[in-house]
């Protein structure tokens, strides 16, 4: 059986293949699908994450531009230019200056998935666009009713994949708040909400779009990125006054068995109708993933609505004088430079290089 396999380009660039290594899901009717297979920075293939939905099943996304043999491979520098850290389910990748970062973008995984799916994928878009911080959560585990009560990474409640379905989303409002929760934190430490957007995959791209046009009008958004998604709750859906010029871009395949292209055409039109003005939508001609040329759409996308915007400061760093040790040599580590700051033992040195390190940037 064959797989996807996503890797990357002598030039960067993401490419997509196949691999014999693939996992096969054979369901009560004998059809037989297949996970993403993706390449680890261990260079072994991993499989994928599936799900069922009445006898169908369905991949989340997991790409990555990852260290792999050969000429056709994405190797990360020895010191990139972001930072990844994990705490409680929450992935961050960030620019290790923090002083760089301009705008943040907040990821929501798929149905069954986690924010580990995208974590390469989000470090891909760090090394494009170093000034963005990329924010993943991980959904709380919950029973699904269309997957027969199993329990898993859910935003909400799915409970069939018709319209009428489609309403009920159990838990929505839950999911929105943490969003929101994340959004505003990002606020606090500097950042406009006009500096900000919402992204995600299949549940996640619901999920933002239902968070994102209905936020209040004084935290407008800089754009939501769809891929594969949908509008979920529609006939209790209100777009806030204000947003109608938000920007969506919507990716979605013409081949997707799980969340039709007619309902990415019907998300559309229920947006449009509800006054929203700049919504666009784009087909690609694959199932219910992403491919490589979503992923060029993405990057273009961020680029238009979240550029560099250099020259503006809006995170204000600590004095290293005014730090504790710990946060000395957190952040030492977080510049990298651990090194340099071996044989250290007093405050006053950590300070002197920290300080160092900043004057000469």
């Amino acid at each position: 059986t064959y797989s996807h396999s996503i890797i990357a380009n002598k030039d960067n660039s993401l490419a997509i293949g196949l691999t014999a290594s693939g996992i096969s899901h054979r369901l009560n009717n004998n059809r037989s699908f297949t996970s993403i297979v993706f390449h680890k920075r261990a260079n072994r293939h991993i499989p994928g994450f599936a799900y069922f939905f009445n006898g169908f099943a369905t991949v989340s996304l997991l790409l990555c531009a990852t260290k792999t043999s050969g000429a056709a491979a994405y190797q990360h520098r020895a010191m990139s230019s972001h930072l990844t850290s994990r705490s409680d389910g929450l992935v961050t990748v960030s620019p290790r200056d923090e002083e760089v970062q301009t705008a943040t973008i907040v990821i929501c995984h798929g149905l069954g998935d986690s924010a580990e799916g995208f974590v390469d994928v989000a470090e891909h878009l760090s090394s494009r666009m170093p000034h963005i911080k990329f924010i993943l959560p991980t959904a709380p585990t919950q029973p699904v009713t269309m997957n027969m009560g199993m329990a898993m990474p859910s935003w909400y409640d799915i409970t069939g994949l018709d319209e009428r379905s489609n309403e009920n989303c159990v838990g929505i409002e839950k999911s929105r708040d943490t969003i929101l929760d994340l959004l505003q934190k990002e606020n606090d430490r500097g950042i406009p909400f006009e500096r900000m957007a919402l992204a995600g995959f299949s549940q996640g791209a619901a999920l933002s779009l239902f968070t994102g046009l209905q936020i209040d009008a004084e935290k407008k958004l800089a754009g939501i990125l769809v891929l594969s998604g949908y509008l979920p709750a529609a006939k209790k859906f209100a777009l806030t006054s204000g947003m109608e010029d938000v920007p969506v871009l919507h990716c979605h395949g013409t081949m997707d068995p799980m969340v039709q292209f007619a309902m990415a055409e019907k998300s559309q039109a229920a947006l449009v109708e509800k006054g929203l003005k700049n919504y666009e939508l784009k087909s690609f001609p694959i199932q219910h993933t992403v491919s490589p040329s979503e992923i060029d759409e993405a990057k273009t996308f961020f680029g238009t609505i979240l550029p560099r915007n250099e020259g503006t400061l809006y995170i204000k760093v600590k004095d290293p004088a005014e730090m504790s040790v710990k946060e000395l040599k957190a952040a030492i580590s977080r510049a990298g430079l651990g090194r340099q700051a071996l044989g250290l033992m007093e405050k006053r040195e950590f300070v002197k290089l920290l300080q160092d390190h900043r004057s000469n940037k």
